[in-house]
């Protein structure tokens, strides 16, 4: 199946949610507009993170198969990444570019673009496999050099083997 990059996704929702969170904002205010669009997106990310479980081979999740899905975040140069370590229990990297914050910014919706992207990174998790967690300190949207993306997997069948390899822009390649 030939999925549409992420960043052309993020890019088509962004022109409808912008409209909307602007006409909510000017009717509810900032900080409910933000918390309906933040309540939204986490159960959309959750639900995607389902359907991608779904399709997971054999119907396990695991963090290799949880890494190779990383190709459809990073596709198109959508993510410049610097991954630290991919292992059957840890996906650790760093964002040192992100289109999707540079897009966002262009777009005029960089106040939200954490909640309409940011935000679903760990949530994903929740709907992919509950024993996958991410802890990430810093991100470029908020303003810091680099994301920090710390995802660890404690599942009680670890799938051993090579991590698979991302297929990806960095500047170093």
């Amino acid at each position: 199946m030939n999925e549409t990059p992420t960043l052309t996704k993020r890019r088509l929702q962004a022109q409808v949610i912008g409209p909307i969170y602007e006409e909510m904002v000017r009717q509810l205010g900032e900080e409910k507009a933000a918390e309906i669009l933040d309540a939204a997106i986490r159960k959309a990310a959750i639900a995607e993170g389902q359907y991608f479980a779904q399709r997971a081979p054999e119907g396990q999740t695991s963090m290799r198969d949880f890494i190779a899905l990383y190709n459809l975040w990073t596709s198109d140069g959508a993510l410049e990444i610097d991954v630290l370590e991919a292992s059957d229990t840890k996906f650790d990297f760093n964002v040192t570019r992100c289109r999707y914050a540079e897009m966002y910014k262009e777009m005029g919706l960089g106040e939200i673009g954490h909640l309409l992207s940011c935000n679903r990174d760990g949530t994903f998790c929740e709907g992919y496999d509950p024993n996958m967690t991410l802890q990430r300190d810093q991100t470029i949207m908020a303003g810091a050099p680099c994301c920090t993306f710390r995802y660890t997997y404690k599942g009680p069948d670890v799938k051993s083997g090579p991590a698979p390899r991302l297929h990806m822009h960095t500047p170093d390649l």
